[in-house]
């Protein structure tokens, strides 16, 4: 008997000082983490700190961030928003240009093939919406001591931002970090691993080819096909150990 609910998602409101930055498709859940990790992905703050105040309006679709830094949102609103591919579409204010010139990722941890694997098993029983539904993206961030933030949404991207949201509140440091997704990596997910300073990113399915060559630019590892015994390195390999290819 199929018994399964509908995936959620509504279109949410993002208020940043006041000012309508943009409206998304969401998941009511962990809105807060998603305002944090976009906003640090769009490079609006540096740190969660700089966030004074998250209040949500589910009810409006409504969240309204006030920031304590200098940032200015009428210019930032001048920017091309750019909508991304795939399903659950994301929009960022970033071109490829700029995020061609993102810092190159330094002395970031390495990691097994085998513990991708591992964890993107572990990651599964810790997706309750997905097992609710069967329609939904999740995305977690291993921390240095192997421990895990899981985060879902409608849309990869959120996922990512959501994951990333929660590990900034933590205090979490990316180097320290590894990031997997259950969707396909593209250009501007790379770019919120790079921003974050994550050197490995893993997939359950694949990488484009627009975020390989970012990941090869900004000294990122891209695994795809992580599932059962598979591993597939798109890129260098240096931080990933016994590769499995093809």
């Amino acid at each position: 008997m199929f018994n399964k609910t509908c995936p959620e998602e509504y279109p949410i409101n993002l208020f940043v000082n006041g000012r309508n930055l943009l409206t998304i498709q969401l998941t009511e859940v962990h809105l807060d983490d998603w305002a944090v990790g976009y906003m640090y992905a769009e490079g609006i703050i540096e740190s969660s700190d700089e966030v004074q105040e998250i209040a949500i309006d589910p009810y409006r679709g409504n969240i309204h961030v006030k920031l304590d830094n200098q940032v200015d949102m009428e210019e930032f609103l001048k920017k091309k928003k750019t909508i991304t591919a795939g399903c659950g579409k994301g929009a960022t204010f970033r071109s490829m240009k700029e995020m061609s010139h993102f810092k190159r990722v330094k002395d970031a941890r390495s990691v097994s093939t085998e513990l991708l694997r591992r964890k993107m098993k572990e990651m599964y029983k810790l997706t309750p919406i997905y097992h609710q539904t069967g329609g939904m993206h999740a995305a977690c961030i291993i921390d240095g001591n192997d421990e895990m933030i899981v985060r879902e949404d409608i849309g990869r991207h959120n996922a990512i931002d959501k994951a990333i949201g929660a590990a900034l509140k933590k205090g979490l440091i990316g180097r320290d970090c590894v990031i997997m997704t259950t969707g396909r990596i593209s250009m501007e997910m790379c770019s919120k691993v790079a921003r974050f300073g994550v050197g490995v990113a893993a997939s359950r399915t694949a990488s484009t080819n627009l975020a390989v060559a970012l990941a090869k630019e900004l000294n990122v590892d891209l695994v795809g096909y992580v599932r059962g015994q598979s591993a597939y390195v798109y890129t260098e390999g240096k931080r990933v150990m016994k590769l499995v290819n093809g």
